[in-house]
Parts: C-alpha cells; sequence; structure tokens
C-alpha cells in the first residue's frame, strides 16, 4: 500500500474540514435530543426530503447550487418537518415507524425523478456521499451563517417554546444546510454516532465529549482519505464510527470503578 503524502494539501483538507466542523456544531447537540427522544432516524427522512428537494429543482431545470434550489431544498424538509410534527400529535407510539416510512417515500420519489436522467446515478452519488473535499467557499459562507443563526437560536431557548414544530423545523435548518456538503450518510453518522458515543455523560460534558470525537473523526478521515486515495465520505464514516467505539469504551472504564466498588460495598 502506498501512500500519498503529498495529498495532505491544506488547500484542500481545510475547507472540508471546517465543513465537517460546521455540520458537528449542530447535529451534536440536536443529535443528542434526537437520542433522548427516541426518533434516530429522523436525520436520514429529513436529509432525503431535503435530498428530494434538490433533485426536483435538478429536474424542473432550475441553475444547480442557485438560490432556488436552496429554496426548494429548504422547503421540502420544513414541510416534511411539519408533517412529522403533525404524526407526532396524532401516532406519537408509531412515529418511528412513520419516519422510516418517509424516508422510504422520499427515496424512491428521487428515483422515479433521476430515472430518465442520464447523469442520475452521479447525483445519487453525491446525495449520499457528498462532495466534501470540493466544498467552496460561498457554501462554506452559507453553512457558516446557517450554524451561527441555529446555534444563537438554540441557546436562546427558541426552538423548545415553540415545542415538536420548533424541534422538527430547526432540524430540518440544519440538515438542509449539510446534506448538500456531505451527504445523507455524513449526515447521520454525524449526528446519531458522537451522541451515542458519550451516553455516559451529561449536560455540557457530554457535549463536549461529543464535539472531540466528531473532531477527531472528521481529521482522521479526511487524512486517511487523502493518503489512501479513497472515497472521502465513506472514510470519514468509518473513522467516526471507530472513534465512538474507542471514546465509549474509555467513558465505561473511567466510570465503571465506581460502579464495582457501589457493588462489593455491604449492605447497611
Amino acid at each position: 500500500m502506498i501512500l500519498n503524502w503529498e495529498a495532505l494539501d491544506p488547500a484542500i483538507l481545510g475547507p472540508a474540514l471546517l465543513a465537517g466542523l460546521l455540520v458537528l456544531a449542530t447535529h451534536v447537540p440536536l443529535g443528542v435530543q434526537v437520542l433522548e427522544r427516541g426518533i434516530v432516524f429522523i436525520d436520514l427522512a429529513i436529509a432525503q426530503i431535503a435530498g428530494l428537494g434538490v433533485i426536483a429543482a435538478d429536474a424542473l431545470g432550475l441553475p444547480e447550487g442557485g438560490w432556488a434550489v436552496q429554496g426548494a431544498a429548504v422547503t421540502a424538509a420544513l414541510l416534511g418537518a411539519l408533517l412529522l410534527t403533525w404524526t407526532e400529535r396524532r401516532a406519537a407510539r408509531q412515529q418511528e415507524a412513520l419516519i422510516g416510512v418517509l424516508f422510504v417515500l422520499a427515496a424512491c420519489a428521487g428515483l422515479l425523478l433521476l430515472a430518465n436522467n442520464p447523469h442520475g446515478g452521479e447525483h445519487l452519488k453525491d446525495l449520499l456521499v457528498g462532495q466534501i473535499l470540493w466544498v467552496r467557499p460561498p457554501q462554506l459562507a452559507a453553512l457558516g451563517a446557517v450554524t451561527v443563526l441555529l446555534l444563537l437560536a438554540m441557546a436562546a431557548g427558541v426552538p423548545r417554546r415553540l415545542g415538536r414544530l420548533g424541534f422538527y423545523a430547526a432540524f430540518a435548518l440544519a440538515v438542509t444546510a449539510s446534506v448538500q456538503l456531505v451527504g445523507v450518510y455524513l449526515v447521520f453518522t454525524s449526528l446519531i454516532v458522537p451522541a451515542l458515543a458519550t451516553t455516559a455523560l451529561r449536560g455540557r460534558a457530554r457535549l463536549a465529549a461529543g464535539y472531540a470525537v466528531g473532531a477527531l473523526g472528521y481529521v482522521l478521515g479526511l487524512a486517511l482519505s487523502a493518503l489512501l486515495d479513497w472515497p472521502t465520505g465513506a472514510v470519514v464514516v468509518w473513522t467516526l464510527a471507530l472513534c465512538a467505539l474507542a471514546a465509549a469504551a474509555l467513558l465505561r472504564g473511567a466510570a465503571s470503578p465506581r460502579g464495582e466498588a457501589a457493588d462489593l460495598a455491604p449492605p447497611r
């Protein structure tokens, strides 16, 4: 195996890492809420719906990457958020199953729209694995603006005060801003994996650990994909998962002595 050290180019990897960190900024705290609500696959559904908006805009001949396409993606995601808000009120116990059905329907609708597109396979690949290595400064600026606004809104408790709709709307905006840069797979991994790895912690400690796991996963994934010339999105997914496994093991190891001491303590 030959390592291509010249591929470690900060001009390419730097913007990609910044894109990953911006995605993590909103996805780590949202991921904690997703696990607490027990609706793990919501990000897949919303990301797929946002992607369907992009595919529909492309099918209508709108300029690629333009504001009209962004508007279509945001509109589709917000409509999906409204639908999930309604279903949670009407059928809370079936919400996770309904989220899965919505994901499948959106994915199949996208396939139907791409059926007669000669570049349909490439569009679908970009939607799933993203093009994080080729992120452009305008895309970073747009993602940064959305990230700052969402973080300020979450810090002020705006989504919480709006209840279900506030949570789903914030989620839709965060996912829409990130899915076109990093793809559906990395959106899901960035949301769930750091939060899942830090379930032993609470509050700010959990967020800090989640950010650390996510950042390390992106750094290692980007570097390995460049050195080995492997698909970036897929490599980052794996490095995020491996970093999460290591972090979870360390956190369990740190907590186990206290648990063992409590188990061995004589009854009073």
